[in-house]
Order: structure tokens, then C-alpha cells, then sequence
């Protein structure tokens, strides 16, 4: 659920500012509005609808073309390149956060919105279209650019145009906007593919573009548009940085694949990724962010480690209740719909002002939260389980994640000078992303290792009603996730600077 979210440290590391230093050239005063209003007050108002509504459309494409995916791969004689169809979207949205970084920190955060918005629709319109599985794919590339370069330049906006004192309440915005997508994205994508067709999916989306952007843009341009210091010289793209951003994107390829693989040919591909990566992780991330060295980089480990644990585990929740506990595909589906209200809910209690002061304890509690979670989800495997306690224990895990994640994105920009916001927010996407699929490939490895099999096996197992994997493959996946949201739990306890 995150929605789907870098920077060349050591060449030019970030000025890394006191949560509490009244530095003037801080990203909180570009804005000045009335003290008292709030997100939807007067002087921000259209932006926050405009923004909120591009994140809604996100979290919808995300649910609903997610659903219609299966379909669509089947008609397309695509299933044995199922899993390229989120990989490249996947690898193209890397590349494009660092891209969108520079973008936003040399020129403003405008450009990089609207072209990614518009490359989003595009690439929707190209799947949509599509008559084999390689166009589909590409389709999902062009996505991917837009959704790298749209995330990244929503965050510089909510770092040039809101003070610091009402950021948190954007960010819980943000989270509550993925409520209804869960819940109504696959539902409606499954009634239009039942009834149109999975293209209908695809090609419709697009639609719902022209309000964010004829609402959006016309409030950037106005209150976060142009560089954030207009008489500075305009610094000359860091070529560096994107060749590294490159790497990053191919190398996470090369090991997603390589961890789908259990032969020796995949060393070859594996060692070139790690060739790939190791470079790139260190130019693209923070300085001392894999010790998790207080402040900024154990704000960005933090978001990896939060994300890459929770998304690899719950990937694998709904195929573990279908093929263990014989629940229809739907039903797992929704075991863990009220995850989005609870996750909008951890967001809304992090951005109380009264618990501003708290805002580390809170991270280490959610962290505690979401690893609870993820060691519980696996006892279903024990048929005197009820299956009803994947539900209570993803709603406890995502309130969790509620209150990290948007927790991650604030004390970010906190941290962040003003001409950093692009590369810094770059940073904290690609953590974010990186962790997923490295997380995501070793849970992979594991699982199959131990019988999971492959995922034409499983889907085999689905339509015959019976368990097509052993209940210690899905252990194998679960009980390390959990171990590494416990090591982020302290990662939290760092992530104030002392």
C-alpha cells in the first residue's frame, strides 16, 4: 500500500538540519499562509484536493489493474511473462524518481508532475491496447516513468507549498485516500473485466486524469512552481547520479529475476545485480544509511525496512488462505480490505499536533506493531485457527504502517534543506522501492525452495480447490519479514537527531 516511493551522497551529502532548528532558509517558510488554516483552508485548499485526487487515482490504478492483470495475461498468451508486467513497472519508476529529483530541485516541481501524469495515462492507454504480453509490458514501463516522476515531485510540492505545522495532516490525506480504492478497486475492475473486458480496465482509467490535472497544476504553478531559490544559477544535471539511477533499476531486475530462478545459470544474472546495486546505493542514498547513522539516513532505511517487510509478507497472504484454508480468491481479497482504514487511521493519529513530540516513540511502536503482524499471520497454517485472525492482525499491522510511513515522508522534509527536497524525497521512494523487490526475490527464493512452487502450480491448486503448496514454504516467508520489521523498530529509536 504504499503507494507505490535518492541522491549522490558522496558527492554532495545532504545539509542535514535539528528537527527543531529554526534554520530561515527551511522548506516550512516558502509558504506563508493564514496561521490558522489547514489543509482545506482558503490559501490551500485546490491544492490539496488536486494532489489528494492524483494519489487517488494512483491507489486506484493500483487496486483495479492489479485485479484485471490475471485476465489480461491469459488472453495475451502472457503467463510465463506474468511477473515482468509489475517488474517493469517496477524498474522504470527507480530510474524515474532520481530523475524526477533533479527535475524538481533544477526547475520546480510542475514539469515533472505533468509529464509523469500524462506518461501514466499513456501507458495505461498502451497496455490497454496491447496485442501481445511484450506490449503490455512496455505499457507497464511507460507507467512506471510516470508513477516515478509524479511521487517524487508530489513530495517537493508538500515540501515548498505547506508549512511544516500542517504536513502531517497532508500526508494522513494521502493514506485515507487509499480507503475506498481497496475496497472498491476490485470490485469494480472485476465487473468490468466480467462484463467489457480487461482492456476497459486499462483504457478507462485515463479518464479520471483530466480533473486531477485541470485542479492541480494551475496551484503548483502558483505556490510551489520554479526552482526554490529563483535567483541561484541553475546547477547542470548530475549525469552521475542517473547513470547510477540506471544501475539501480537494471540491477533490481537482474536479482528479482535471478531469485525467481533455483539453477546455477542464475549466479550470473545475481552477481551482475549486486555488481549493479552496491555502486548505486551508495551514490543514490544517504551517507551511513545501511549503519543507520541518526537523522536522515535512518529516516530513509527506515522507510525500506517498513515497506519491504510489510509488502513481501502480505503478497503472499491472500495465496496462503486460498491454497491452506480453501477460501475463495475474493474472500481472501478481502481479509485484508480494512487494512486501508486502519492504515488511513495510524496516519490521521500521527499527525496530531499534541503527539509531535512523540513522533519516534510512535515509529517504534508501529514497527513493533507491524512485526506482530506479520509473526501472527502464518498460525492460520493450523487448521484450529480461525482464518478470521489474518484479518484483526493485518488491521493492527496496517495501523502500524499508518503511522511509520507518513511518519517517514514528515520527518523527511523536516530534514531536507530546501534545494534538497527533490533528491532527498528520490531518496526515501527508492529505499522504499529497492527494499520491496529485494525483500519480495528472497521471500520468492525461499518460498519456492521449501515447495512452494511456481505460480502456475499454485494457480493450478486455486482451480482445483486443493493445497498446492507445503505450510512451511509460507513460514519461510513470514517469520524472517518479521525479524526485519523488528530491526526496524530500531531503526526508529535513530531516527532523531541527537
Amino acid at each position: 500500500m504504499t503507494a507505490l516511493e535518492p541522491r549522490d551522497a558522496d558527492v554532495a551529502p545532504p545539509v542535514q538540519h535539528h528537527i527543531s532548528d529554526p534554520t530561515p532558509d527551511r522548506i516550512s517558510d516558502v509558504t506563508v499562509g493564514d496561521p490558522g488554516e489547514g489543509v482545506l483552508g482558503r490559501t490551500y485548499r485546490a491544492l490539496s484536493i488536486g494532489i489528494v485526487s492524483v494519489v487517488l487515482l494512483i491507489a486506484f490504478e493500483a487496486t483495479a489493474v492489479g485485479t484485471a492483470m490475471p485476465v489480461a495475461a491469459r488472453e495475451l498468451n502472457g503467463i510465463p511473462l506474468y511477473a515482468f508486467a509489475f517488474s517493469a513497472y517496477f524498474t522504470t519508476s527507480l530510474f524515474a524518481m532520481v530523475l524526477s529529483g533533479q527535475w524538481a530541485d533544477r526547475r520546480g516541481p510542475l514539469g515533472p508532475l505533468a509529464t509523469g501524469i500524462s506518461a501514466f495515462a499513456v501507458g495505461l492507454l498502451l497496455s490497454g491496447a496491447a496485442t501481445n504480453m511484450w506490449i503490455f509490458i512496455a505499457g507497464r514501463a511507460v507507467q512506471g516513468l510516470g508513477g516515478g516522476l509524479v511521487i517524487v515531485a508530489l513530495y517537493v510540492v508538500i515540501g515548498r507549498a505547506y508549512p511544516e505545522r500542517i504536513r502531517p495532516a497532508i500526508m494522513a490525506a494521502f493514506a485515507a485516500s487509499w480507503v475506498i480504492p481497496s475496497v472498491v478497486g476490485p470490485l469494480a475492475s472485476g465487473t468490468v473485466t466480467e462484463h467489457l473486458g480487461w482492456r476497459w480496465v486499462f483504457v478507462g482509467i485515463p479518464v479520471l486524469i483530466v480533473f486531477p490535472l485541470a485542479l492541480a497544476l494551475p496551484a503548483i504553478r502558483r505556490m510551489a512552481g520554479g526552482p526554490a531559490d529563483p535567483e541561484a544559477p541553475v546547477a547542470p544535471y548530475d549525469r552521475r547520479r542517473i547513470r547510477l539511477a540506471l544501475g539501480i533499476s537494471v540491477g533490481a531486475a537482474l536479482l528479482q529475476y535471478a531469485g525467481q530462478e533455483l539453477n546455477w545459470f542464475a549466479l550470473l544474472p545475481a552477481a551482475v545485480g549486486v555488481a549493479l546495486l552496491v555502486p548505486a546505493v551508495r551514490g543514490l542514498l544517504p551517507a551511513g544509511t545501511v549503519r543507520a547513522a541518526r537523522g536522515l539516513p535512518a529516516v530513509v532505511l527506515l522507510r525500506g525496512i517498513s515497506a519491504g517487510s510489510f509488502i513481501a509478507a502480505e503478497s503472499f497472504v491472500p495465496l496462503m488462505l486460498v491454497t491452506q484454508r480453501g477460501l475463495t480468491p475474493t474472500m481472501a481479497g478481502l481479509s485484508l480490505a480494512v487494512g486501508g482504514a486502519t492504515w488511513a487511521l495510524g496516519s490521521y493519529v500521527q499527525s496530531r499536533p499534541r503527539l509531535e513530540a512523540h513522533r519516534e516513540k510512535l515509529m517504534v511502536s508501529g514497527m513493533v506493531l507491524v512485526a506482530a503482524s506479520i509473526a501472527v499471520a502464518p498460525s492460520v497454517l493450523i487448521e484450529a485457527v480461525p482464518v478470521w485472525i489474518v484479518a484483526v492482525a493485518w488491521a493492527f499491522g496496517c495501523f502500524g504502517m499508518g503511522m511509520v510511513i507518513a511518519s517517514t515522508s514528515v520527518l523527511l522534509l523536516k530534514l531536507s534543506a530546501p534545494a534538497e527536497a527533490g533528491s532527498n524525497s528520490a531518496a526515501l521512494q527508492i529505499s522504499d522501492g529497492l527494499s520491496n523487490v529485494l525483500l519480495l526475490a528472497a521471500g520468492g527464493a525461499a518460498f519456492a525452495a521449501l515447495g512452494g512452487g511456481a505460480m502456475g502450480a499454485a494457480h493450478g491448486a486455486v482451480e482445483a480447490g486443493a493445497s498446492g503448496s507445503h505450510p512451511g514454504a509460507f513460514a519461510a516467508v513470514f517469520l524472517p519479514m518479521a525479524g526485519v520489521a523488528l530491526v526496524g523498530a530500531w531503526v526508529a529509536a535513530r531516527v532523531r537527531v541527537k
